[in-house]
């Protein structure tokens, strides 16, 4: 099959009146799902007259989103979900590249789309179909609500989906840029697919599963148990934002809905465990907790594991830019406290290599990536997308494209692969190569350690902890000379209440440097 829409069409056929979406307000069925995607989608494409072109989804994570996403594949057309709590310049700085066709939203924020598609008269002549007609008309918002209105035509449908291949666009993930303008990574129907196959597979997803689902669909570890439901039956429960607040809450939720799979970022599963939430409450339904998109802090995972024994636990790893993951370990040993987790073993159908700075062969340098759950670049950004997808510098015989992670890794003797850092979180010290995972590791390990995170200032070359925990100062100096060699060791070590969190849920270690430098 070429489309992700017809292994949902296949899951409606067999599960018509299996909850595919919900939420704590709202619920809709496969067979229903569908129907109003197809609305949607006759909507936008009765409307668009084009296909393989952008569509911008502002709308909260609802069921309503998922209609809004499948409506757009079904238009023949890729969308990209924006937060809809971004600020209005970033918005603009993604439309600067994105060029949409149109914004679908919902009701509750018709006004703010509105204002912000039209509040800037500084709008590149790019967006303009032609120099008379300005930006603000060539953008064209629709409602979600509307779609109903225009029922289904099939046969318009019909002749969408006969124009589409495998390699066309699925949706677009902006993400981060170093130059301040966001970056579009390009999914295609391929990619997805490909790589769908294999989270199914590798975690025997099934229509008896219930995702707990907490990471918002812009981000895209949403990809994994968003498409792994539509694809096998399986229930997507949105788990609101409100209860990783509170996790005790967060139990109660995960036994009200009888939550049986969590796919997490280790944070979230991080303040479980700092509350020492089991010895409360446990999640009765609870099978598999799976989590990626940081690195997972031993002493909170065994946490977890002491408690919650007889669960499946797996740490999965990868950039957007291999449509989520590319390499997976399942947690089947016992790591003490100090220990971090390895990466594992690439996933079915996906290549990895590690090269040292010269681009030969090694155990430990820089992971590169092959396969077809890669990422087919950069939208509108044919420079970044040139330095990061590469030929294969082992392969000199036919063109090969790996993507260069940026992520150094190395290979032990067991063949598993561990994560050592970012190239460009290194820290160069006292003339030492020096990865923060290592030290964030050491004063983690503590007891009286919630959370930490270390940071290095090129200005002053100083390395800073920040971190959350009833223990001074003082006495992480006396631990960190104990457990680290001299030129690791911390100049300062900072407690903060509480560590920032960006819209993904990791911890905003950007947001930690520019506060102390700043004061």
């Amino acid at each position: 099959m070429k489309n992700i829409l017809q292994y949902f069409e296949k899951t409606c056929e067999r599960f018509p009146d299996h909850i595919a979406v919900a939420d704590d307000h709202a619920s809709v069925t496969f067979h229903d799902l569908k129907r109003k995607s197809q609305q949607t989608g006759t909507m936008l494409a009765s409307t668009l007259k084009k296909h393989r072109i952008p569509v911008a989804i502002y709308m909260d994570k609802s069921p309503a989103l998922a209609e809004a996403m499948l409506g757009v594949l079904y238009s023949g057309n890729f969308y990209v979900v924006l937060d809809t709590q971004m600020p209005v310049e970033r918005v603009h700085r993604i439309f600067e590249t994105l060029q949409p066709a149109g914004i679908l939203t919902d009701s509750s924020y018709i006004d703010k789309v509105n204002a912000f598609h039209t509040s800037r008269s500084d709008m590149p002549s790019s967006f303009e179909e032609d120099q008379s007609e300005p930006f603000s008309k060539t953008i064209k918002t629709f409602l979600i609500e509307d779609s109903a209105l225009a029922g289904i035509d099939n046969k318009l449908l019909d002749r969408v989906r006969d124009q589409m291949t495998e390699r066309d666009p699925a949706y677009i993930l902006y993400t981060s840029g170093s130059t301040g303008q966001p970056k579009g990574t390009v999914i295609s129907h391929r990619a997805l697919i490909s790589y769908g196959s294999w989270f199914i597979h590798a975690f025997d997803i099934d229509q008896a599963t219930i995702f707990g689902s907490q990471t918002p669909l812009y981000f895209s570890m949403s990809v994994s148990d968003f498409y792994a439901a539509l694809r096998t039956g399986a229930t997507y429960q949105i788990i609101p934002k409100k209860y990783f607040s509170f996790p005790m809450q967060l139990m109660e939720y995960l036994n009200t809905y009888k939550v049986n799979t969590i796919y997490w970022v280790p944070s979230a599963l991080n303040i479980v465990a700092n509350w020492d939430t089991f010895s409360y409450i446990k999640p009765e339904y609870l099978k598999k907790v799976l989590f990626a998109g940081e690195v997972m802090p031993v002493k909170q995972l065994n946490y977890w594991r002491q408690a919650l024994p007889d669960i499946f636990y797996a740490n999965l790893f990868g950039p957007t830019e291999t449509t989520d993951i590319c390499s997976y370990y399942v947690v089947n040993h016992t790591f003490s406290d100090e220990e971090t987790l390895p990466i594992g073993v690439a996933c079915d159908n996906c290549d990895l290599i590690i090269v040292n700075e010269n681009g030969k062969e090694a155990t430990s340098g820089e992971l590169l990536v092959s396969g077809p759950f890669l990422a087919d670049g950069y939208y509108h950004n044919p420079s970044k997308t040139s330095e990061a997808f590469v030929q294969n510098p082992l392969n000199d015989a036919y063109p090969e494209v790996v993507y260069r992670t940026g992520d150094l890794v190395y290979r032990g003797e067991d063949g598993l692969l561990r994560y050592q850092g970012r190239k460009d979180f290194q820290i160069k010290h006292m003339g030492y190569r020096i990865e923060p995972g290592e030290i964030e590791a050491s004063i983690g390990a503590l007891p009286e350690i919630h959370a930490c995170v270390c940071i290095y200032l090129e200005t002053t070359d100083q390395i800073l902890v920040f971190y959350q925990g009833k223990v001074k100062p003082d006495a992480l100096s006396v631990t960190a000379t104990s457990k680290l060699p001299a030129y690791m060791r911390p100049n300062k070590f900072i407690r903060i209440k509480q560590m920032p969190y960006n819209a993904n849920g990791k911890i905003d270690r950007k947001l930690l440097k520019e506060s102390y430098q700043e004061c």
